[in-house]
């Protein structure tokens, strides 16, 4: 049965959930009755849970699906912590996932409890493993040995409701068959076509976010309540980037690992936050007092006050921001405004002068090579080449970098032109593959598509969250649909614009909206009806209002939303307002003297350093 760390895991390999977004799923689910206590290092079901579970795999698959005798489970994490039992369904039985009313994130992480629990209770899967060694004469080349490995489901067991994931992107699932064709003793097959493969080694897979919680699970780093802040705060302060769910280190990161593992290694050593753990245990069962312990922590002959002030005036504050790669014709910095680019080049002159470039925010250090590096910095020293002009303006078109990454310009900078029209890459664009044609379309977007058959034009575009169709209704209303992955901003046409707009609009975290109530008359924009966390709720720009008890989706009228946002909008303007009658300020109490500056680095702090040093140490 899941944990708190295992449902991280399987919520992030099969439904691309982070971490933060899993907790905040399943505390709706809880607060809502769906399923028991989801902080928890606990594999221990209740016999209620037990009984339950055994009831669901009876009536949906069959008393043969039923393992021989109930079973149980016992903890082997290290410093768990058992004061709940294992995450299940609520309730003396389990709620059938199609019963429950739930949907999207909600719907597939209970399901996803539901058939983890149900499983733990059902037989164990039969299987026949085969594996076949041919023996080949190669002649002149020598024997050759030729293997397969088949794998035949003779019962499938607990594989009918669940099959775990994996970090491995290319290992296969352990409830699928791999069918080796009839043979007997004796046979020759005879050979029909020979294919040479290649096979080159290739590295570890960088670290997912359930790779990541596993790693810190088994280090003994943190606790499950603290994984999803700990990753959250990495992404957050930019040192990793997720992509493609793994986790890559910036520029940033290498920096401050490095400064961490030469000034203060004791703090950055991953078995450091694992003994301080260990000590925070036995404070709360009383074996260890806490204040000696944090005196002797901050104040002691090791202590971190004292570890600061001894160090820190070895750090060297270039070197430190500093990052030398290899076969980089130049080192990278970090500067108040991100990564920069930094050699030395000799003038016209001949005298030697410093060029700084400044890297786009969506390079990170595996990203960067020697080419890409050369480019950027003759871009700099000599201003960007042209892709060509523009038959229209006559003007020429650039390719430029820039913090937040490439993107087209049209003209140059100038006193006449000091804004020249610019338009940035869509995302997944290369820019060695942009042409001149792609350039241009960029930069004319908008680009109008046409009518729509209910009035108003239609447009597609580029914007900060990426391109889009805006249906323009008039009187300055707006509707917008994005685009999806398949979509091309520059090839999109009428008819797939009108069936994007024709789609429900998603609100806010992703939900769909359940219905379209109309547009109060005078309003600019649309009441809609959402299923959220805590109920129905109707939404008309930034204003959210509940459904009173009773009122469903369908007794629900535009006048009776009306009415409730207007309250809600009346009552958030009312708060913190004080009335005529309230009392006269008190006197201003005497000023406080400040309270001393605790030390920056904390055990959170400490935490997420451990874990950017397993990012790392994976990476290089």
């Amino acid at each position: 049965p899941f944990t708190t760390s295992t449902l991280q895991q399987e919520a992030n390999r099969k439904l691309r959930l982070s971490a933060r977004e899993t907790m905040r799923t399943a505390q709706g689910l809880y607060e809502r009755g769906f399923i028991t206590y989801m902080r928890t290092d606990s594999v221990h079901l209740s016999d209620q849970a037990i009984n339950a579970a055994r009831n669901c795999v009876a009536d949906k698959y069959g008393k043969e699906y039923l393992s021989p005798s109930a079973r149980q489970f016992s903890t082997k994490a290290r410093n768990a912590q058992e004061a709940h039992e294992a995450i299940r369904p609520a309730g003396e039985s389990f709620r059938d996932p199609s019963a429950t009313g739930l949907d999207g994130r909600d719907l597939a992480l209970y399901e996803l409890i539901w058939k983890r629990t149900v499983a733990s209770q059902m037989a164990e899967a039969r299987l026949t493993m085969l594996s076949v060694e041919l023996d080949v004469d190669g002649g002149s080349l020598g024997p050759a040995t030729f293997r397969a490995n088949g794998k035949r489901i003779d019962f499938p067991g607990f594989f009918r409701a669940y099959v775990e994931g994996s970090d491995d992107p290319d290992a296969a699932l352990e409830g699928q068959e791999v069918l080796l064709p009839s043979l007997k003793t004796g046979d020759s097959p005879s050979c029909k076509e020979v294919e040479a493969l290649g096979h080159q080694t290739q590295p570890p897979a960088r670290y997912s976010e359930a790779a990541l919680v596993k790693m810190l699970e088994k280090e003994g780093i943190g606790r499950p309540s603290t994984y999803a802040s700990i990753i959250g705060t990495i992404v957050d302060r930019g040192y990793a980037t997720l992509q493609n769910n793994a986790l890559t280190p910036s520029f940033t990161a290498f920096a401050v690992t490095a400064l961490l593992e030469e000034h203060f290694p004791d703090l950055v050593d991953t078995s450091f936050t694992a003994r301080m753990e260990g000590t925070l245990d036995e404070i709360s069962t009383g074996k260890v007092q806490w204040l000696p312990y944090l005196e002797s922590f901050y104040k002691g002959d090791q202590g971190l006050e004292t570890q600061v002030q001894q160090r820190e005036g070895d750090i060297d504050p270039t070197a430190s921001r500093t990052i030398e790669l290899e076969g980089l014709p130049c080192v990278v910095r970090i500067g108040r405004f991100g990564a920069y680019l930094e050699t030395k080049r000799v003038a016209d002159d001949g005298s030697e002068e410093l060029l700084k470039a400044t890297l786009p925010n969506e390079i990170t250090p595996a990203d960067l090579d020697a080419d890409k590096a050369e480019l950027i910095l003759k871009q700099k020293a000599e201003g960007p080449e042209s892709l060509g002009e523009d038959p229209e303006t006559g003007d020429l078109v650039y390719l430029l970098f820039g913090q937040y990454g490439p993107y087209v310009q049209r003209g140059q900078v100038s006193d006449e032109n000091p804004k020249p029209k610019r338009a940035s890459l869509p995302k997944g664009t290369k820019p060695e593959d942009l042409t001149l044609e792609d350039a241009l379309g960029l930069l004319r977007l908008p680009r109008h598509l046409g009518e729509h058959p209910e009035g108003g034009k239609i447009e597609a575009g580029l914007g900060r969250f990426g391109p889009y169709v805006v249906h323009h209704k008039g009187k300055g209303e707006k509707d917008y649909r994005s685009l999806k992955a398949e979509d091309d901003v520059l090839m999109v046409g009428l008819s797939r614009a009108v069936e994007l707009l024709a789609q429900p609009k998603r609100g806010r975290g992703g939900r769909t909206a359940l219905k379209d109530l109309g547009t109060p008359e005078g309003a600019d924009e649309a009441i809609q009806l959402f299923d959220g966390p805590y109920g129905l709720y109707v939404k008309q720009g930034k204003v959210n209002a509940s459904l009173p008890e009773g009122t469903t989706a369908d007794t629900i009228t535009l006048e009776q939303a009306v009415e409730l946002l207007a309250a809600k909008a009346a009552a958030g303007k009312g708060k913190g307002r004080k009335g005529a009658g309230t009392a006269a300020k008190k006197p201003a109490a005497a000023k406080k003297p400040a309270a001393k500056k605790a030390p920056a680095t904390t055990k959170t702090g400490r935490l997420r350093a451990s874990a950017v040093r397993i990012i790392k140490a994976a990476d290089s």
